[in-house]
C-alpha cells in the first residue's frame, strides 16, 4: 500500500522541525496557510521525558505498542520503561535517527506503507496531534484499524475543543524564519471523532483529559 500523503509535518523547505531536533530544542509554530499566529510547539517537550499527561496514556495501554509519528521517541520510551514491547514509526529521518540514538526501536516509515506485524498490535498511538496526519482523520483511523489486532485499540490525542472538526493546509516555522513546505493537517475533538466514526468499524470506548490535553481510546465495534 503506497502513501497518499505527499507532504508531511515540518518537512521540505528549510525543514525547521529537523533543525530543531538537531539543535535539541526551540519553538515552532504550526500555522494555517494565509492565517496569522499559529499554534506553538515546544520541541523541548518532544525531547524530554514523558509527563503526567503522557503517563495517563501509558497506564491505559497494552503491548505490543506501535507509536505512529513517534518523533524522537518520548512515548515509545515511556511504554518500554513500563515493560511493554514497542516500535516507533515516523516519516522524519531526523526524528528516527534521534530515537535510535536513544536505543529505541524505530523505523522511517509512513503509516500508509506496509508495516511490520500488521494485525498484531494491541495498541496504536496517535499522540501530539498525529490524528491530523494526512489531513483526513477518518481515513487515517480506518488505516490504523487494519494495523491493530481484532482486540486492539487506538489511543489518540485530540483537540481540547471537543467540537473541533477542521482540515487545512499548514506550514511549520521557527523563530529564525525557517519554514517548511505546506502539508495537510487536521484538528478534531472527541465529540467530532465520536460523530465521524459512526458507521465505521471503530467506536470510542474511553475519553479523558490530563494537564489540559484531551485523549480518546477507540476499539472495534462488537
Amino acid at each position: 500500500m503506497s502513501s497518499p500523503v505527499t507532504a508531511h509535518f515540518g518537512a521540505g523547505g528549510d525543514a525547521p522541525y529537523d533543525v530543531a531536533l538537531r539543535n535539541g530544542g526551540g519553538t515552532l509554530r504550526l500555522i494555517e496557510q494565509a492565517a496569522d499566529g499559529g499554534r506553538r510547539i515546544e520541541i523541548a517537550r518532544f525531547l524530554a521525558a514523558a509527563d503526567a499527561a503522557d503517563e495517563s496514556v501509558v497506564e491505559r495501554i497494552r503491548g505490543p505498542v506501535l507509536d505512529v509519528g513517534c518523533g524522537p521517541g518520548r512515548l515509545l520510551h515511556a511504554a518500554i520503561r513500563a515493560g511493554l514491547l514497542g516500535l516507533g514509526v515516523d516519516v522524519s529521518r531526523t526524528a528516527v535517527e534521534h530515537a535510535r540514538e536513544r536505543g529505541l526501536p524505530a523505523l522511517q516509515l509512513s503509516v500508509f506503507e506496509p508495516l511490520p506485524q500488521e494485525g498484531a498490535w494491541e495498541t496504536l498511538l496517535l499522540l501530539d496531534g498525529n490524528i491530523g496526519i494526512g489531513g483526513e482523520p477518518i481515513a487515517l483511523l480506518a488505516r490504523c484499524a487494519q494495523i491493530i489486532s481484532p482486540w486492539g485499540s487506538i489511543c489518540a490525542e485530540v483537540d481540547p475543543d471537543p467540537d473541533a472538526d477542521r482540515g487545512y493546509e499548514a506550514t511549520v516555522v521557527d523563530d529564525d524564519g525557517r519554514s517548511s513546505s505546506p502539508f495537510p493537517w487536521y484538528d478534531i475533538g472527541a465529540a467530532a471523532v465520536r460523530k465521524r466514526v459512526q458507521g465505521t468499524a471503530l467506536e470510542i470506548v474511553e475519553e479523558w483529559t490530563a494537564s489540559g490535553r484531551a485523549f480518546v481510546r477507540l476499539g472495534r465495534r462488537d
